[in-house]
């Protein structure tokens, strides 16, 4: 019987190269899968299975990561959602009433033109959508940098008058890469918003995401994730908007302060844990005196360059 070690590895099919590739490019954390992509096909040396992956990692990296790309004409930024998509390489931006075509592969809109009045919603929808989209556009403008927001009709667009319901999704994405200082990270939040007019109820549904990467002499990424709900009572479209948006305001800084107060807690918690329980020596490490274990490393380490300690 032959031994495996020394037997060639199998070469991987084309199919299997493609499929490894795809996962390291879907998975590239913010911002990063533009470096991850030149590496990838440095170490395939197939360009066919190299262009059959990007060509399908691409376009599902954009829309997961929901990144916002500015409009060729200057009129503003386009997010790729599945909320906004038309075709595999068109977006409906709903605030300029334009739709966008994207290079997925190159992250830029190549063309823009007008939407048709079959790609918007009613006159009576967009009052709401309208006023909605301005309190969130003043809301992320204040709360995040570089934040880019968009509201969108995805069920009952076509109501002409009260009486019907329907479903905006409210989208707010985020970026911050700084790959020079060795960190990239970006916020996601998505709020599907139920109109029910038969019960004068509007509900809530919230989904949040926050991802970090920091690779500084090392590898430390971040994926936190939330899920909330609320309600309000179904008003005028001014009213609902600036509810929904405060609803949204609550939530999201509730959030974000729970993330802090998990960050100040790190070291008495999760980085204790990441220590063995009872390591070689089969000595409990003291915790509750680091200060004295950090002396006392000194005091040795001095006398054994043969310096005199006080």
């Amino acid at each position: 019987m032959a031994d495996p070690d020394s037997q060639e590895m199998e070469e991987l099919t084309p199919k299997q190269k493609k499929d490894i590739a795809k996962w390291f490019l879907t998975n590239a954390p913010p911002g990063e899968i533009q470096y991850i992509s030149k590496d990838i096909r440095s170490v395939i040396s197939d360009e066919d299975v190299y262009k059959a992956a990007v060509s399908e990692a691409f376009p599902s990296y954009n829309k997961t990561h929901m990144i916002s790309l500015e409009l060729p004409n200057r009129t503003g930024d386009v997010l790729v959602t599945t909320f906004g998509e038309l075709s595999d390489t068109e977006y409906l931006d709903p605030r300029t009433c334009q739709v966008a075509t994207v290079d997925h592969v190159k992250q830029v809109c190549t063309e823009v033109r007008p939407a048709t009045n079959e790609e918007l919603p009613s006159s009576y929808i967009e009052d709401f959508r309208g006023a909605l989209d301005a309190e969130l556009f003043k809301y992320v403008g204040e709360t995040y940098p570089k934040g880019v927001c968009s509201v969108y009709c995805i069920n009952g667009k076509d109501a002409e008058e009260a009486g019907t319901n329907f479903e905006l999704a409210v989208v707010i994405s985020a970026a911050r890469h700084s790959p020079q200082n060795f960190c990239n990270g970006s916020w996601r939040s998505v709020w599907n918003i139920e109109f029910k007019d038969d019960v004068q109820l509007v509900e809530l549904r919230g989904k949040m995401q926050v991802d970090a990467h920091y690779f500084e002499e090392g590898n430390v990424q971040l994926d936190a994730k939330n899920e909330c709900v609320d309600s309000t009572i179904f008003q005028s479209a001014e009213d609902c908007a600036t509810s929904i948006t405060a609803m949204i305001r609550h939530h999201e800084n509730e959030y974000m302060a729970s993330l802090e107060v998990s960050y100040l807690n790190l070291p008495d918690t999760t980085f204790k844990d990441l220590r063995r329980k009872l390591p070689v020596t089969r000595t409990l490490f003291p915790w509750h005196n680091t200060l004295q274990v950090s002396l006392n490393r000194d005091l040795v380490k001095g006398i054994g360059n043969g310096k005199e300690t006080t």
